[in-house]
């Protein structure tokens, strides 16, 4: 397999402004970067997409801006200890399914909870990992996922890789083994 055609499949998407392999100092310092996170009102985040990228053999940052496509999955989960689904990102794609609906509560413009689903013994939220169907088995890719860092992982990356944090990008990584 060409070692850059993944590289250069995400390069030409829509909206990548930069796309590159993450060192393995970087990954390092994302690691201790993601143990330290904590959502709102001091609820554990667990960036599981993350955990998942450092299994894989390449890790690919894109800088992104808003013209990229939507995930096909929430980004972000509020999930209860015993695994049930307490609240989810909402996308202005996915906005019909919830709009209107009164068993659920708005937590912003973009996610929503729904207080039914009781959480037994406490809740985290979650950052899965999404699919990225962009590249495949076809491009010599398999195992492949794609998750969000966390907003302070974000800036590490801009920082080491000397980019300026533009509040208008956004990172993404894209890992995968090779075929």
């Amino acid at each position: 397999m060409n070692d850059d055609l993944p590289l250069e499949i995400v390069k030409g998407l829509t909206g990548v402004h930069h796309a590159f392999y993450l060192d393995d100092a970087i990954l390092n310092e994302l690691k201790e970067e993601e143990a330290k996170v904590k959502g709102t009102m001091n609820i554990g985040v667990v960036n599981e997409g993350f955990n998942e990228a450092l299994k894989r053999e390449k890790v690919i940052c894109i800088i992104k801006d808003f013209r990229f496509r939507p995930p096909p999955a929430p980004t972000v989960i509020l999930r209860g200890n015993d695994g049930s689904v307490m609240g989810e990102e909402v996308f202005p794609h996915t906005l019909h399914e919830y709009k209107g609906r009164e068993d659920l509560i708005w937590m912003g413009e973009e996610f929503v909870v729904f207080p039914e689903v009781q959480a037994h013994g406490g809740e985290t939220f979650v950052m899965p990992p999404i699919a990225f169907p962009e590249l495949n088995d076809g491009n010599g890719c398999v195992d492949v996922i794609s998750c969000s860092p966390a907003p302070t992982s974000d800036l590490k990356i801009k920082t080491y890789y000397g980019y300026k944090d533009d509040p208008k990008l956004a990172t993404i990584l894209v890992a995968f083994d090779k075929l």
